[in-house]
């Protein structure tokens, strides 16, 4: 199904209103591929250690 002119209007409004949330979820989306699909055992005990020191400091 096709994207009306109108509905491409409103999602380029709504992307320039939000420019951070797009980047939070862009970002967040790159982050879980990488898990998912590409970090081997060194990466995920990195980021596993990354995380905890990251809550330690709440």
């Amino acid at each position: 199904m096709a994207i009306t002119e109108a509905r491409k209007r409103a999602n380029q409004k709504w992307n320039e209103a939000h420019k951070e949330e797009m980047r939070y979820l862009q970002y967040r989306s790159k982050a879980r591929k990488f898990i998912s699909d590409l970090a081997n055992d060194d990466d995920l005990r990195d980021l596993a250690k990354r995380i905890k020191e990251k809550q330690d400091k709440k």
